[in-house]
């Protein structure tokens, strides 16, 4: 359990807030850039750490971040006229650019010094890897974008997905580090014959009490469960990235990579953006047509929204009948098993209800320490990993080991987790 103001440092996200303040020194990924493709198209709204933001390419191609509201009488932009590189409100006609400078004011009279004195708030944005990141931290004080594997690997090597989950972020986390669950929650009655490393095969099946090896890191924690299967170990070593990443181990060598970037919307929810990708191979039609479809790593959306079709509002479609013959949550798809469980608990869930036990240690690791770097920023201590870069070259693994031998203790395995060396600065 958690205390209930321990529950509020982790949970809360807003401007001026502990953990708002910690997220906010680490670039934020808000908007796949696809969604945003257009020079001179429409606005988007982006709410972001709990701030309503607007969302715009230029004529040049540039992309603004800027607070929803017009500083002359806080009308929205989200209804304002994308031209002529910048964004203009179509109340009183007041411009502004992607730096939130005002470059236009033709409601008031010619050579006005008020036009040199507005600004609108803005934040820098950067376009890496078909994401839009966004930097909301104190000026001078960005680092790198993490040098994720799946941000540099050809499009034809990955595939990218963006929702909504309709609860606080890191609960969404939990439930994606909580390996014990997929034992059951993921569990179906059709794929007897499954491969046995799959999630729904003989491996979680067999075990179902994962004993648990967390290992801090500079950037964040391994999280490594083993389970004792023919003999020998089954390890799988999930990665918790400061501040909200995850990296879920493949099922077999060749398979492909999953991160996921959980981004606090606001308190109550948050955006899932999510990479599926191989770095050596391009991804099947199969493995594509899995993704749309929702079996996997990735959920079906309500066309034109970010909204999952399976949602609390028709109880995530669960099927009675498919409970007892297929699926042993009765809920069709992983992505919606998931969900459905983490946003049951409520936007925010009372931490200091619950019992934990011996398969919860990875999730206490990670709420130690997220409230560990919150309060070192609190006193002034700045985050290591906000310095980003090869400190994210990590990738997590899956291993067959003998059933003496610790993952770390496999030169084979050590070396399939990085994909790059970490700079000496970064790792002091």
């Amino acid at each position: 359990m958690l205390s209930p103001a321990d529950n509020e440092l982790l949970t809360r996200t807003g401007p001026g807030t502990p953990m708002g303040e910690f997220v906010r020194r680490f670039w934020v990924p808000f908007l796949l850039s696809r969604e945003l493709i257009e020079p001179d198209g429409p606005p988007r709204r982006v709410t972001l750490l709990g701030e309503k933001l607007v969302a715009f390419r230029d004529s040049a191609g540039r992309v603004g971040l800027l607070d929803e509201h017009c500083p002359h009488r806080l009308a929205s932009l989200f209804f304002g006229r994308n031209e002529e590189c910048g964004l203009r409100c179509i109340y009183h006609g007041w411009k502004f650019d992607v730096s939130g400078a005002c470059v236009e004011l033709p409601s008031e009279p010619a050579g006005s010094p008020l036009q040199r004195k507005v600004r609108i708030k803005s934040y820098p944005v950067r376009e890496i890897g078909g994401v839009l990141w966004t930097f909301m931290g104190p000026e001078g004080a960005a680092g790198e974008i993490p040098a994720f594997e799946c941000l540099s690997v050809p499009e034809s090597h990955r595939f990218v997905s963006q929702w909504m989950q309709e609860c606080n972020n890191i609960q969404a986390i939990e439930g994606e580090i909580d390996s014990a669950h997929v034992s059951f929650l993921h569990r179906r009655f059709d794929k007897q014959n499954a491969p046995k490393t799959s999630i729904v095969g003989e491996y979680f099946r067999s075990d179902t009490a994962p004993s648990w090896r967390i290992d801090p890191t500079p950037y964040g924690l391994v999280a490594a469960a083993r389970r004792g299967v023919d003999g020998q170990a089954y390890w799988r070593m999930n990665q918790f990235l400061f501040p909200f990443y995850t990296m879920i181990a493949p099922s077999h060598v060749g398979g492909t990579m999953t991160t996921r970037m959980w981004v606090p919307r606001d308190d109550e929810s948050c955006w899932v953006i999510c990479f599926s990708y191989c770095p050596d191979r391009p991804l099947t039609e199969q493995e594509v047509a899995n993704f749309r479809a929702g079996e996997n790593s990735h959920p079906v959306l309500i066309p034109g929204t970010m909204r999952q079709r399976a949602n609390r509002d028709n109880d995530y479609l669960i099927d009675r009948t498919l409970q007892r013959t297929t699926f042993y949550s009765g809920i069709a798809g992983v992505r919606a098993q998931d969900t459905a469980m983490t946003e049951s608990m409520g936007g925010i869930v009372d931490r200091s209800l619950e019992h934990l036990g011996t398969s919860d240690i990875a999730i206490i690791a990670m709420r130690k320490a997220m409230l560990a770097a919150a309060r070192k920023l609190s006193a002034g201590e700045a985050p290591v990993a906000a310095r980003g870069g090869s400190l994210y070259a990590v990738r997590s693994w899956s291993a067959m080991l003998p059933a003496h031998l610790a993952y770390d203790e496999d030169p084979a395995v050590i070396r399939a987790m990085r994909t790059a060396p970490i700079e000496a600065s970064a790792a002091e």
